[in-house]
């Protein structure tokens, strides 16, 4: 045994000193985030199989594994041995593509996200421009895959999931915003250590309560899941996509659950902040119960109409995140100025 770790020591030793520290870290890095996506998907869909279960009194699973915890690692092996079924005629590079970047950008943010005062693997000064510019990533991949599809309804989707991001991300940014002049930075970690003693949702309620509305619009969730809507779309712009790349779409949906959540919580929570104890726990915490919350959403109200769902967006939220913006400013250019 001790040869066996001595010879393990060595090699890790070699493999650092080969890569370097920094390249050795980033690979690392990139290995736990890839773990912790899975294993948080499939956390999240077995929640929220159990929260629909619950709201609209159902039993959920509860066979496969105790609670039926195991459900969702025998769906995931399900779609691992189904056939990649590529239909004819489509443009075939950009049918593989579309899942491929939909999925790339959500493990970038990770690096930003401040899960703790010392458990953050870099605190850019930018991070939450970062954040909101990949975002605009996951949109254009959607529109990649509906339109190299090669299906109208998928197409149709795809256009809706434009038309509904463009709108919503406007909100979202300029709530942002009215943290970010709070703060005075764009620094996920900074943003949380000015809210000591006091959250910014007690400051600025408006724009957290406008930055979760958006939220759950940006991540194509009910009542806002009008580019997937299978009443009328059949399954939208992932019509067409069978296996691991329909797999791909639904694993980056769940990611950025969590990850608009961990935004919210880093700007509106106080992130790892707590009433005692700071730390990773408490951004956890706080993150999962605001993913109860889009969940129970989810299943307590019906999916708005297109119209209705733009109107809300352009004639009533951006009006108010504007006003709510311009306010912020003036009262701390005056509070400044005092």
């Amino acid at each position: 045994m001790q040869g066996v770790s001595d010879y393990m020591s060595g090699l890790g030793q070699a493999v650092a000193g080969f890569l370097g520290p920094d390249i050795l870290a980033l690979v690392l890095g990139l290995v736990l985030v890839l773990l912790f996506i899975q294993v948080n998907a499939m956390f999240l869909v077995w929640a929220e199989r159990k929260v629909a279960a619950h709201i609209q009194l159902r039993i959920g699973p509860k066979e496969v594994g105790p609670f039926g915890l195991l459900q969702t690692i025998v769906d995931g092996v399900k779609l691992v041995a189904k056939e990649l079924i590529t239909p004819q005629p489509v443009s075939w590079l950009l049918f593989v593509l579309g899942p491929v970047l939909v999925f790339a950008p959500v493990m970038v943010p990770f690096v930003v996200l401040p899960f703790g005062p010392n458990l953050q693997v870099r605190d850019l000064n930018v991070g939450l421009l970062l954040i909101f510019s990949l975002g605009g990533l996951n949109v254009l991949a959607i529109l990649l895959g509906g339109w190299a599809s090669n299906n109208k309804y998928a197409l149709l989707g795809a256009i809706r999931s434009v038309a509904q991001n463009v709108a919503y991300e406007i909100p979202l940014l300029l709530s942002a915003m009215s943290v970010v002049i709070l703060a005075g930075t764009f620094s996920m970690q900074g943003i949380v250590e000015a809210q000591e003693g006091v959250w910014f949702i007690f400051y600025q309620p408006v724009a957290g309560l406008l930055y979760l509305i958006g939220a759950i619009a940006e991540t194509n969730r009910a009542p806002f899941d009008i580019p997937e809507a299978e009443s009328e779309l059949v399954a939208g712009f992932h019509t067409e996509y069978s296996g691991m790349r329909f797999a791909l779409f639904f694993l980056a949906e769940y990611t950025n659950m969590f990850i608009v959540a961990s935004v919210a919580t880093t700007l509106f929570f106080g992130g790892w902040r707590g009433p005692v104890a700071d730390g990773p726990w408490w951004f956890l915490l706080k993150v999962y119960l605001l993913i109860f919350g889009v969940m129970w959403v989810r299943w307590t109200y019906p999916r708005l109409r297109f119209d209705q769902l733009m109107n809300f967006a352009w004639k009533y939220m951006i009006p108010i995140a504007l006003v709510n913006l311009l306010l912020t400013g003036l009262v701390m250019k005056l509070v400044g100025a005092a």
